[in-house]
C-alpha cells in the first residue's frame, strides 16, 4: 500500500473509533438517566450507582 492509502486508512480509523466512543458515552449517559431519572423509585435514587 502507497503512504496515502496508510493515511487515509488511519484517519478512518481515527474516525470510526471517535463514533464508537462517543456512542458509548451517549448509551451509558441515557442507561443512568433512566435507572436514575424521574420514572426511577425512591429506592434506585438513592442506590450507590446514582449517586
Amino acid at each position: 500500500m502507497s503512504r496515502k492509502h496508510l493515511l487515509v486508512t488511519g484517519a478512518v480509523a481515527v474516525i470510526c473509533t471517535g463514533i464508537l466512543v462517543l456512542f458509548t458515552h451517549i448509551d451509558t449517559s441515557f442507561i443512568r438517566w433512566v435507572n436514575c431519572g424521574p420514572l426511577a423509585s425512591g429506592g434506585e435514587r438513592r442506590s450507590e450507582v446514582c449517586r
